[in-house]
């Protein structure tokens, strides 16, 4: 009856009155995307280069995500899929020229991950295709996966927890900052695997993958009784700070990438936790095909909003096979989009109206995102009309003769001087393959590309791309071409005695069980040491020396000397905002930067941020004794993190219960079939006139 009534409404709908679009119909709306890429990307290239991103009112350029000419390699994949080729080229030989990204600046984790690595994965794959001069071994080498795997080392850290959950930010030259919060967002936490993970398979390091997944099994295994997320949660402790759970800002990709990473990677693990996710956000969050926010442990609605993040959900449920609840979802997403020209980053279901102090649109691509997906699924004309409104809408309201600008109130549509990178990764990218029904993306295996790598003949190109969270598209079969299974790093014996402490002797039986003979012995010693700490005094007899007792109080309290000192003089000591407080969520896919309150300086650079950091106290160690520095988290200036001892003992706690049957359940990742009665509910049959 339910599906009944969606036909009829669909049918009788003014709104489903739709034209039919034919085959020119949709060249000149792909070339009319083509051009309004082309309008942003020249004036980004013309006013803000090399900044991160263009301000298209101002008509010049600010750094805001770390100053390395973001939107620059935010764009490059759209360059190929719009054919591009020249340009990508020309990028890709700036790019190039960068040995590595060594700069002492901090980052957000998460939009480095999505952004410069995604970015420079999806690139190093598309160079095939775009006529770039291939190293050999290619896939499996080149200039930009050493490039994203630079970065991804120097992201690594943030990772280095006893929980396995990384914090929020790092610098890429030296780590985590001092003071920095051990509150991170949901998504900022399971947002990894999709990129990790394609850096291990084409490196054939396990670092990256496992050190995702274990991220990823903590979240799984902090969920709440009623099986639902928070919004923030602090890594140290384990306590969430923001106990909303909900589908959108600060949750949504962890989500995503549980569907994307399980098919990519061929993880059913990863899909049988996105079934028990969904299973309670469709019993507590769902009503009436829209999706609210409710308390994690009570199941109480605590925010009855829709935000505009939350638009790609209907994409994801395609990914799984369920067109019909995604289509009744995003109708509902089609009419905010309808009533406003826009979708507010609130929307007041009740209310039917725009929340307040949350009425902009900064160009995001969710919902077109979503579109295509189901487009491609479904082959709904209903979907064309809707992309149709997306892009009238950007044409008359967001164009600047210097770009597109962000909207900072979707009711009266005034502009505000920012234009993100995703614009041009993400919003125009999936504009234009709604509307390139052939392009190279859209292959569904009819044909592929032969390529000899190291490890022999591979099949690339052959469609079933999966796009990361920021629109950058992964060839799956790129994934098969450089190894069967992870190359398992070889213990260094030369480094034994330096490394003892890892490596124990133990059996493969005994370590894939974290089980040893002296795990008792060594918590005892552990726990007496922390004792010692805890009362202010540690003492650490040695055989050729006499005791050194050092009072731990008063080393700090030169340590905050020091940092007192460093403030006098002028030094900036770097402050993150606290959630320790749950006022607003924030956007994970966009952590908005409040720069519309400060005169930003174009002369500025951010590279002179200099900062006090945990694993880098200037020269302030001299006066703290050797054996300090195995207990408190400092060093001098040579600090190197071990990422392989980080992983050796990620793998020796095995922290983490994991299903085996879980991991063999590979029917989860089959193509569902459709009922025919849905098919009939959601294909063209009912639509055309």
């Amino acid at each position: 009856m339910k599906i009944l009534y969606f036909i009829l409404f669909a049918y009788f709908n003014p709104s489903s009155s739709l034209r039919t679009y034919t085959k020119d119909d949709l060249i000149k709306l792909r070339e009319e995307v083509r051009q309004m890429f082309q309008h942003a990307y020249d004036s980004y290239l013309k006013y803000a280069y090399p900044y991160d991103e263009l301000r298209p009112l101002s008509c010049d350029g600010i750094d805001t995500w770390g100053s390395y000419s973001l939107t620059l390699i935010d764009a490059l994949d759209t360059l190929a899929i719009m054919g591009n080729y020249t340009e990508f080229q020309r990028v890709v030989d700036i790019l190039t020229t960068k040995a590595n990204f060594d700069a002492n600046i901090n980052v957000s984790v998460f939009e480095t991950n999505i952004r410069i690595i995604g970015g420079l994965i999806s690139a190093h794959l598309l160079s095939h295709r775009a006529g770039v001069k291939l190293e050999p071994g290619w896939p499996c080498n080149g200039p930009l996966l050493r490039l994203a795997e630079d970065v991804a080392k120097r992201l690594i850290t943030a990772f280095d927890t006893k929980s396995g959950m990384p914090y929020g930010t790092v610098n890429l030259r030296h780590g985590v900052p001092l003071g920095e919060t051990p509150v991170t967002c949901t998504a900022g936490i399971g947002t990894f695997i999709l990129e990790f993970g394609t850096l291990s398979r084409l490196t054939g390091d396990p670092l990256y993958e496992e050190i995702a997944m274990n991220a990823v099994y903590a979240l799984y295994n902090h969920r709440s009784p009623l099986g639902l997320y928070g919004n923030h949660i602090d890594i140290v402790s384990g306590h969430w700070t923001a106990q909303d759970a909900g589908i959108g800002a600060g949750v949504d990709s962890f989500f995503e990438y549980l569907v994307k990473g399980s098919i990519l990677l061929q993880k059913p693990e990863l899909m049988e936790m996105f079934y028990e996710a969904r299973k309670a956000i469709d019993k507590y969050l769902k009503r009436e095909d829209w999706y609210l926010w409710v308390s994690m442990t009570k199941g109480q609605v605590t925010l009855p909003v829709f935000q505009s993040l939350e638009a790609y959900w209907p994409g994801v449920l395609s990914l799984i096979g369920d067109t019909s609840s995604a289509m009744r979802t995003l109708h509902n997403y089609h009419q905010v989009w309808l009533q406003y020209g826009f979708t507010p980053e609130f929307y007041n279901i009740p209310q039917t109206e725009a929340g307040n102090n949350r009425e902009n649109y900064p160009l995001r691509p969710e919902l077109i995102e979503s579109v295509m997906y189901l487009y491609r699924a479904t082959g709904d004309p209903y979907l064309l009309q809707v992309g149709v409104d997306i892009l009238r809408s950007l044409q008359h309201s967001a164009k600047t003769p210097c770009g597109y600008a962000t909207i900072k109130d979707v009711r009266d549509h005034r502009k505000e001087d920012r234009m993100e990178s995703f614009f041009l990764a993400e919003t125009t990218k999936y504009l234009y393959l709604l509307f390139d029904t052939d392009n190279f993306i859209h292959n569904q295996g009819q044909h592929g590309t032969v390529v000899n790598t190291p490890s022999g003949e591979c099949v690339l190109e052959a469609g079933g791309y999966i796009f990361n969270t920021e629109a950058h598209p992964i060839d799956p079969s790129a994934l098969y071409c450089c190894y069967d299974k992870p190359k398992e790093r070889l213990f260094d014996f030369s480094e034994l005695n330096a490394q003892k402490s890892i490596f124990r002797g133990e059996t493969i039986e005994e370590r894939r069980n974290g089980f040893y003979e002296n795990k008792e012995k060594e918590t005892a010693e552990n726990d007496s040491l922390s004792t010692e700490i805890q009362n202010g005094v540690l003492e650490s007899p040695d055989a050729d020396t006499e005791t050194n007792t050092v009072n731990i109080s008063e080393v700090l309290e030169q340590n905050r000397g020091a940092e007192e000192s460093m403030q006098e003089e002028n030094l900036s000591v770097v402050t993150t905002e606290s959630y320790g407080e749950y006022m607003k969520l924030d956007d994970n896919d966009s952590y908005e930067l409040k720069i519309t309150d400060i005169e930003i300086n174009k002369e500025s650079n951010i590279s002179n941020n200099y900062t006090l950091f945990r694993e880098d106290v200037e020269d302030n160690t001299s006066f703290i004794p050797d054996i300090l520095s195995k207990v408190l988290p400092i060093s001098g200036k040579e600090y190197k993190h071990d990422a392989q001892r980080m992983l050796e003992r990620i793998r020796s706690e095995n922290r983490y219960f994991r299903n085996f049957s879980w991991e063999n359940n590979y029917k989860l990742l089959s193509c569902r079939a459709q009922p025919f009665i849905q098919r009939l509910s959601i294909l063209g049959e009912f639509f055309n006139r």
